[in-house]
Order: structure tokens, then sequence, then C-alpha cells
């Protein structure tokens, strides 16, 4: 039986969720907002953990073409102090592939082909009907009929509602996000400051952390604890604005660390949102939630392995039992539930942590990871 199946988003749980249906032969269509895949930038690098992004690779027939894309060398890590005093200088062995790094655009374009993706189609609203389908409002005033509508349209998702009427909550951190573009060749010694992966600097109740991207770029985080209008009274689109109340937020920290601010290219706020540790829904047909949009959590690495999970167990669910297409639903939002709440509660503890008043709770975490 072929059902009519819609994801909303083309993010790392739509695009996986689709891809091991298409790899099993089952029609299924992305709804993405965005005009093309390139309409703005996909974001940074990705770290896919052994027994969660990567299986999710390996579900949906992609794990060689991701072992070619990503960067083993991109998990190592470094942990400064604010004086510039090196930490903790971790480094993979070379045969270490349990989290290799590799672009959101890489990731994302792996996952495209052969998909059937209608873009430019912003999901309004989706409203479950008294049948046996879901009804998909556009912003166009346009709608459409599935017999699934699953949300993989992340935190501020259009088909939550449709389920839930839990919205996301601010949890106290913002991160401001910069880039450096050509580092190995442009900013010789802060390419050696970030090595092969990242570094991260812990203050009270701030960080900064630079992270490599591939192609000489490099992500740069500055994390902090402040109030939603942190910013009040600050123009955030000049640049130079932003850079200086930046550094005056880290002042006293060591020059080799405030120039990953000063030469940084463009600001963007990115306060940290998240669902309840415990989000759950009473099941409704024909309705569903993935990744972000089912247990948005703290930014921590697990989020987009969590939501590529989610997606290859949906879709395998669904064609291991087509003729009950709403068992296959329950059965997955059960087992993704259960397994997001434990998640949740490690970011969240984690989060706790590593923006402290006390830093040496950052290394500690940090050792922990290493240890386990």
């Amino acid at each position: 039986m072929r059902h009519r199946i819609a994801v909303v988003g083309g993010g790392p749980a739509g695009l996986t969720f689709a891809r091991v249906l298409h790899r099993h032969g089952h029609p299924v269509t992305v709804l993405e907002r965005d005009g093309t895949p390139d309409a703005r930038p996909p974001g940074g690098t990705l770290d896919l953990h052994e027994g969660l992004g990567q299986r999710a690779l390996d579900k949906a027939g992609l794990r060689d073409g991701f072992r070619a894309l990503s960067r083993p060398e991109g998990q190592a890590m470094r942990i400064l102090d604010p004086a510039g005093t090196v930490l903790r200088d971790w480094r993979p062995r070379p045969d270490e592939r349990a989290n290799p790094e590799i672009d959101r655009g890489q990731l994302r374009d792996l996952l495209l082909e052969g998909l059937d993706v209608r873009w430019g189609r912003e999901v309004t609203r989706v409203t479950p009907t008294a049948g046996d389908g879901a009804v998909v409002r556009f912003a166009d005033g346009r709608q459409e009929t599935f017999d699934l509508v699953v949300g993989a349209d992340g935190a501020r998702s259009r088909v939550r509602p449709a389920v839930s009427a839990v919205t996301p909550c601010y949890t106290g951190v913002t991160s401001v996000e910069t880039s450096l573009d050509d580092v190995d060749t442009r900013h010789r010694a802060l390419a050696r400051l970030v090595g092969d992966g990242s570094v991260s600097v812990y203050g009270v109740n701030r960080s900064l952390t630079a992270q490599r991207n591939s192609g000489g770029h490099v992500k740069v985080y500055a994390t902090f604890r402040a109030p939603l209008d942190w910013h009040a009274g600050w123009d955030l689109t000049d640049v130079e604005t932003v850079r200086t109340g930046l550094l005056a937020l880290f002042e006293g920290w060591a020059a080799p660390v405030l120039d990953l601010l000063r030469h940084g290219t463009a600001f963007v706020p990115r306060p940290h949102y998240t669902l309840p540790v415990s989000h759950t829904w009473t099941h409704v047909p024909r309705v569903t939630l993935l990744g972000d949009a089912a247990h948005l959590m703290p930014p921590l690495g697990a989020g987009a392995n969590l939501a590529m999970l989610d997606g290859a167990e949906l879709a395998e669910a669904i064609v291991a039992d087509p003729d009950d297409l709403d068992g296959a639903v329950r059965v997955s939002e059960e087992r993704m539930c259960a397994r997001a709440g434990r998640w949740a509660e490690r970011t969240t503890e984690g989060l706790r942590r590593l923006v402290s008043p006390d830093p040496a709770q950052a290394v500690a975490l940090f050792d922990e990871v290493q240890r386990s």
C-alpha cells in the first residue's frame, strides 16, 4: 500500500526520513519553505555520532558517501582558560571515527539526491481531518491533503500545534555567531589556535568556541548568560557595534582568543530555546513530529543526531508495516520520546555546566565525556 506522505522541513530530520522511504521505493514529498537549496547559509559543521547520526545514514544507505565527505580529524578538541593557557588538548587516533565532522551543506546535498522536494512551499498550518488525512495549508493560500504529515520543521514548527500546545522557552543563554574565511592563509595564528577541530575557552558565565569547517572556514560562537533583551540599544545590523560590545563582554581575555571576535565578518545572535525535557503528546492520527519540532534541546551535539535517527526509524517502521500507518507512527513516537527525554536531561545539565559561574565545571564535563 502506498500512502501519500509529506514531511515539512528539509533539514537533517526530514531529509533522512524521506531518504530512507525513498530507498525502499516509497514515495514521499518534502515541503521546504526555502526557494532553493542555497537560499541561505546551511550552518556550521555537525559531529555525527556512531550510534545515532551514522546509524541513520546506514539505514539510508549513505555510510560510504558520508565517509568520503567527513573529517575524522575534526574531532580534535582543545580547551583554554581566558588567559590563553591550554588546559586540555585531545586529538583523535588515526582510526577514530566515533564522531567525525561534516558540514551541514555537504550532509544536506548527500541526503537530497533523488528526493521529491517542493521548494518555496511555506507551510502555515496542518489540520487533521475527521477522515483519513491531514490538510496542509500554505502561505500562498493553497492547501493539500496527505495520509500522513511529518513535522520536521524545527524549533518554530508550524506542524507542532496540531499535536501539542507547548512552545519553546528561552534558556537564559545566548550565542552570537561569527565566521572567519580562508583562515589558513589570512589568519594563520588563529588557524593554529583552532587546530583541526575546535577550541573552547570558558570563563564565568560565558565562553568562546571556534570550530573548523571545510574549505578553511571557521565558525565562532560567543556564548553567555543574559536576558533576551541583552542587546537593547545596540544596532545589530552594525557589525562594529556588535564587535565592540562583545569585546567589552569578554574584556581581559587573552588577545589571541579575542582575535576570534576582532576578525569576525558578521554577527548573528542565536538565543537558545528548548522544549520541556519530558515533552510528549497524546497521539494524533495522521500527524507526527521529528527532531527539534519534537524535542528541542540545548545545542550540544545531540540534536541533529537524534533528529536523523528519529526520521530513519519512523521511515523503517512505515516500510515494515505499511498497512498500519497509525500503528507504525505510535510505536516510533514512543521510542523517540523516551530516547529524547534521556538526551534532553543530559544536554540541559551540560549547558548548565558549560555556561557556569565556575568554569572548572566545563573542564570536568569534558573529562567525563572523554572517559565515557
